[in-house]
């Protein structure tokens, strides 16, 4: 078996596991192997040849057996600031709970404890705002949600996100 079919019966394999979305140390692991320039080339081989798609630096989707696409931008977050405190926050998680009327279209607004950054992926854009603000002060204020697997922002903590960033308070619904 070459390695490129190695990384096919890997990622079909994984599928059971609720697969699609990978990191680069993931795919290495699945297939058994270092992580090494060789192995990124085939990665990157793989996604010309449209067994992969990459979402991201260091970040690939299955074409084979591609998560949800009702979840995947999720499932991307979760990915790009793995080890981090992540939460839907902002204008994502305030047009959520109906808060504001607009709804963000093919993007989401976090929190996090790791960088700031936004990446636009094949599913959306995802922009990651960093909170110097200690999980534990935050843990009463964040739920989880089952259906995203990750957490989300109560609306006291939505708004004081909001404003502590300065984004735009116009949109706030009048109660």
């Amino acid at each position: 078996m070459n390695r490129t079919e190695k990384l096919v019966s890997a990622l079909a394999a994984s599928s059971k596991a609720e697969g699609g979305i990978h990191t680069i140390a993931e795919l290495a692991y699945l297939t058994n192997t270092q992580a090494t320039p060789s192995f990124r080339k085939l990665l990157i081989d793989c996604a010309k040849k449209g067994i992969l798609r990459r979402l991201a630096n260091g970040l690939y989707e299955s074409t084979l057996t591609p998560p949800d696409p009702s979840k995947a931008l999720y499932k991307t977050a979760n990915k790009l600031r793995d080890g981090h405190l992540n939460y839907i926050s902002l204008e994502s998680q305030l047009s959520h709970t109906g808060d504001i009327s607009q709804i963000p279209m093919d993007r989401i607004t976090l929190m996090t404890s790791g960088r700031s950054g936004t990446f636009k992926t094949a599913y959306g854009t995802l922009e990651f705002t960093h909170t110097k603000k200690p999980q534990a002060k935050l843990v009463d204020k964040l739920y989880f949600d089952h259906d995203i697997q990750m957490f989300r922002a109560s609306t006291e903590q939505a708004l004081a996100d909001l404003k502590s960033c300065g984004r735009n308070l116009h949109m706030l619904d009048a109660n």
